[in-house]
């Protein structure tokens, strides 16, 4: 288990939450290293700029395509007779992932590339020591 991790421990452990839309068909990995998280995305067939990568909510990574239609020529539309349609529904079609990010990182620092239909987005994880969320508080008989 020390390969994946335990299951639980994004529900006690982790700040982070992944969600996904129903539907996507775009398999992600998530690997992290002392100094980044990476995130792998497949995304076969589509070029750079069908796919969008932003930050929403001020850590939500918002991963995005829209897959191409068939072009059929103008005017042919009538003459052409569809009797499969599979890749434009289970392939290269719409797909949206969001990945919480952890607290740790610098969100104004992500890259991104495309290479051979891998997507690949780097968060660089921020070393400065935080100041610490836990705050003492007085105890007195009387409130």
């Amino acid at each position: 288990m020390a390969l994946l991790g335990d299951p639980f421990r994004q529900f006690f452990l982790s700040p982070t939450i992944y969600r996904t839309s129903p539907g996507s068909t775009a398999l992600l990995d998530w690997i992290e290293s002392p100094t980044a998280h990476i995130f792998k995305v497949n995304v076969p067939g589509y070029s750079k700029n069908e796919i969008k990568v932003h930050v929403e909510d001020g850590n939500v990574l918002m991963v995005r395509a829209e897959g191409g239609k068939e072009e059929i020529a103008p005017g042919k539309e009538k003459e052409v007779v569809w009797h499969v349609a599979e890749r434009k529904t289970l392939g290269k079609g719409d797909f949206s992932r969001e990945i919480e990010l952890p607290e740790d990182v610098k969100v104004d620092q992500i890259k991104a590339q495309v290479e051979n239909g891998v997507l690949t987005v780097v968060v660089p994880k921020d070393t400065t020591p935080k100041p610490s969320k836990v705050r003492n508080i007085n105890v007195t008989s009387k409130l």
